[in-house]
């Protein structure tokens, strides 16, 4: 267990051996979906997940949410396993390249489709109607509006709303679909503390950690756009993308995309 800067206690789950590596992970989702990643490097690293609060064994996370709660436990995690390697996918990037711009230590930082929202390139126009209808405790049309509005290359995302939600409540059926049902007034409130960190690039041009930012070409349209914008503002910073790739990659564990981690993080 660690303990974090507000007394709460995280629960480390720890997988491989050789140089640390500290996952943080996506919004709508727990460690689950992960395990898969960190069994594919555990021959060569030591992997550490944990659950970002308000999931599974998480302690609740503080009302209203801040993204400053999440930094404040990655770095205790950080100092806790003494890894200077972090992995950040989707919201967890986000979470990893503010604690990288607040100089939290480490040494390298990967990052798996980072949603900021650089010079208005990350799409938030359908944030207030899908946070309307959690409210409302429409977790499905919640859920169909989320989905449609963060991945317009979807043919799905063309469909009638009510073609969309009907989809959604068969999703909603299967493990992961309930959890992401479960879990996302709590990752719009999320989306909505991203959607805040609107500005320039040159807003994290202060990270000196070496940056390695990764998305699926079969992913969003947009996370190109905003890692090339990245790369050239942080001095330490290269882009890759994967072909046949998708936001969900790192759950998959291809290794076509864990090999070129398991490379940058290796490197001397």
């Amino acid at each position: 267990m660690i303990e974090a800067r507000d007394g709460a206690r995280l629960r480390l789950h720890t997988t491989g051996a050789g140089p640390d590596i500290v996952v943080a992970h996506g919004g709508g989702v727990t460690i689950d979906i992960y395990r898969r990643l960190a069994a594919r490097l555990a021959d060569r690293f030591t992997v550490h997940l944990y659950n970002r609060r308000g999931r599974a064994d998480a302690p609740p996370r503080s009302e209203p949410y801040s993204i400053q709660e999440d930094v404040d436990d990655l770095a205790a995690v950080l100092a806790h396993t003494g890894a200077t390697n972090v992995l950040g996918h989707s919201g967890g990037a986000v979470v990893a390249i503010e604690a990288a711009r607040q100089q939290v230590p480490m040494t390298r930082l990967a990052v798996y489709d980072v949603p900021l929202p650089v010079d208005g390139m990350f799409p938030t126009d359908w944030l207030p109607a899908a946070r309307a209808a959690a409210k409302a405790g429409d977790n499905p049309r919640a859920l169909a509006l989320t989905g449609a509005g963060l991945n317009p290359q979807m043919p799905s995302s063309k469909l009638p709303v009510g073609m969309q939600v009907a989809i959604i409540k068969l999703f909603m059926r299967t493990p992961i679909g309930r959890t992401m049902g479960d879990l996302v007034a709590m990752t719009l409130d999320e989306s909505q503390a991203i959607s805040e960190l609107r500005g320039p690039a040159s807003r994290w041009a202060g990270i000196t950690a070496e940056v390695l930012l990764v998305c699926g070409a079969s992913g969003p349209p947009y996370y190109p756009k905003i890692h090339a914008a990245l790369a050239e503002a942080i001095p330490n910073a290269r882009t890759l993308e994967i072909r046949g790739s998708n936001h969900d990659g790192l759950a998959r564990a291809n290794p076509s995309l864990v090999e070129p981690f398991a490379e940058f993080f290796a490197r001397p």
